[in-house]
């Protein structure tokens, strides 16, 4: 399958190295690649910049967001939450269209400082806001509450934990069930929340799950839902 993952984050290395690795066509995109490919420096993180992460993965072309919309089958959005609505508008409506599109960015709002808050919180989310964005394209939210290494590798959390899917069609969350499976999610693992009006919860676990990640002093945990009925 041909993916397209809109975002040069260790997000979006981390999901289009995996989703390489297991044979898929994959293309990252980008707002200006020769922009991107010009950085020298680390990112906020600390993390190498993306030219050398694509030297050790060749099989992986950087494209602009309207190029790797438009080459990809199904998208992944791994792009800042603050910035996702103009990445998604770079991408172009009609390359989004009919598509599905898994999103895993959170609307983390940095305006006072770190902790972040949420924006939009409560009453919308980012999730709904792409769907109603791009009313053509089959946004399912899915992997935005947990590390990056665990939504791809998630025997690194001991013992039971869960995946969460939002959206409005359930084909799509379907396919994206399949997706999380090549992952190594198991179907039990998945928990279907209803449509995309419940990425509201899912968004705002952030906020606990960055305490947690403070408290703990690591990121190879997850949530676990006792008692849930599963598998979407």
């Amino acid at each position: 399958m041909r993916y397209a993952v809109l975002g040069t984050g260790v997000v979006g290395q981390t999901i289009a190295g995996k989703l390489a690795f297991l044979g898929h066509e994959v293309v990252i995109g980008t707002r200006d690649p020769q922009a991107t490919l010009a950085r020298t420096g680390p990112d906020a993180y600390g993390n190498p910049p993306i030219a050398q992460w694509l030297a050790r993965h060749t099989q992986v072309r950087l494209l602009s967001f309207a190029d790797a919309a438009a080459f990809g089958e199904a998208l992944v959005n791994t792009t800042a939450g603050a910035v996702s609505l103009q990445a998604l508008e770079a991408a172009g409506a009609d390359n989004l269209a009919g598509k599905l599109l898994i999103d895993i960015a959170n609307p983390l709002d940095f305006s006072q400082g770190t902790p972040p808050s949420l924006n939009p919180v409560d009453t919308d989310s980012l999730g709904e806001q792409i769907q109603r964005a791009f009313p053509g394209t089959k946004v399912v939210k899915a992997l935005n509450t947990m590390n990056a290494a665990v939504m791809v590798e998630p025997s690194r959390v001991a013992g039971e934990h869960n995946v969460f899917v939002c959206g409005d069609d359930a084909g799509a969350k379907k396919l994206t069930t399949e997706f999380l499976a090549e992952f190594g999610w198991s179907r039990e693992s998945v928990i279907d929340l209803g449509d995309i009006t419940t990425a509201r919860g899912t968004e705002m676990l952030l906020p606990i799950w960055l305490r947690l990640w403070g408290a703990l002093g690591h990121a190879d945990f997850n949530f676990h839902i006792q008692g849930a009925r599963t598998g979407a």
